[in-house]
């Protein structure tokens, strides 16, 4: 038996190609043990609290220290051999490689929960992971060229040279592309200060829709005729956004004209007969009603009350059904609505009667 395990296999005896097997599996024991028996534990301890703080530390965990066992593992595994200058350095470098992609991956999913997490906070719908996806491209460009900057570092190669010659490219990428850069900084501008949200109604000038998606560079917008908008996120940072979304109630002034033959008693009616109408209808909160002035041709009662609701299809019912109920009143109660008109004037000169001068 000592024989066969002092006997030499790929420059290594029996003895230490089972001593690095016993390793490798000794702590693919340990691992899973550890992950299906506390981390999960540790996971249905975390799912019953409402802090974040717990939930990023699992993750980590999950994310990094587990990956970073099952490979350190297997290298210090096959440590214990006896292996060339060449595959020692080759399975170096392949360590290396392997821990920081599993660093990258934990810094970018930190980041990624921290950015859900701030949107979601901000944002009224909860829509934080389709907020931040624009932002996480920057990110997760950013993270991995420093990652991939300090691996080639750490392997013993001068980085100060490609350091540069990032610096003096990214100099002339800026310069040719101020457009690209200018809508991405207006992106930062939409994403931190909150003008408008994905599902928000805003109207930019003379269009109106629905936001459905912010990126990089363009902003999409469902029109209410139904196609899509795009807006480089330029111009919709220099304009006028109406933000429909945010409106608490909506205040309603409108306008009753009635024919000036109209009898007094009838005139002092028509605000009380209005607020009983607007007072009817849910969501709605009477303001006021007066005979606001002598128009040309009629006498104008301007009434005002606040529909409390921002919905856009729950203040067109409340309008529709006052106007209508308006209408059936009046029409009870004989009042006529004025419209414009003009008394016709005949001046009719001597000689277009037919008469002459003889």
């Amino acid at each position: 038996m000592e024989d066969f395990l002092r006997y030499t296999f790929w420059g290594n005896t029996v003895y230490s190609w089972v001593f690095a097997l016993g390793i490798v599996v000794v702590s693919l024991l340990v691992i899973r043990l550890f992950r299906y028996v506390i981390l999960r534990r540790l996971k249905t301890w975390s799912a019953s609290t409402s802090a974040t703080w717990d939930d990023l530390l699992i993750l980590g965990i999950e994310r990094l220290v587990v990956p970073i066992l099952y490979v350190s593992s297997l290298y210090f595994a096959i440590s214990t051999l006896r292996l060339s200058p060449k595959a020692d350095k080759i399975l170096h470098i392949l360590y290396l490689v392997a821990l920081t992609y599993c660093i990258l991956r934990l810094i970018s999913a930190v980041f990624r929960r921290l950015l859900i997490t701030f949107a979601a906070r901000r944002s009224s719908q909860g829509m934080g992971e389709q907020s931040v996806s624009g932002l996480m491209i920057i990110l997760n460009i950013v993270i991995w060229i420093v990652g991939i900057i300090f691996l080639i570092d750490n392997l013993g190669y001068n980085v100060t040279t490609l350091i540069t010659g990032l610096g003096i490219g990214g100099i002339a990428v800026a310069l040719a592309a101020q457009t690209i850069l200018g809508d991405l900084f207006s992106y930062f501008a939409i994403f931190f200060d909150k003008p408008f949200e994905i599902g928000d109604s805003i109207t930019i000038g003379d269009q109106s829709g629905t936001v459905e998606r912010i990126g990089i560079k363009t902003t999409r917008i469902r029109t209410l005729s139904g196609d899509q908008l795009v807006c480089s996120n330029t111009d919709l940072t220099n304009s006028r956004v109406n933000n429909f979304k945010r409106l608490e109630n909506r205040r309603i002034v409108f306008t009753l004209r009635v024919i000036y033959n109209t009898p007094y008693e009838v005139l002092e009616e028509i605000p009380v007969l209005v607020k009983t109408i607007i007072d009817k209808q849910p969501h709605v909160e009477y303001g006021r009603g007066h005979l606001a002035a002598f128009g040309d041709w009629s006498l104008n009662f301007e009434f005002v009350y606040n529909v409390l609701s921002p919905d856009y299809g729950i203040y067109m019912d409340v309008q529709h059904a006052i106007y209508m109920e308006i209408i059936k009143v009046f029409k009870e109660r004989s009042i006529c609505f004025a419209f414009p008109t003009q008394p016709f004037i005949s001046n009719e000169s001597e000689g277009e009667v037919g008469g002459n001068d003889n």
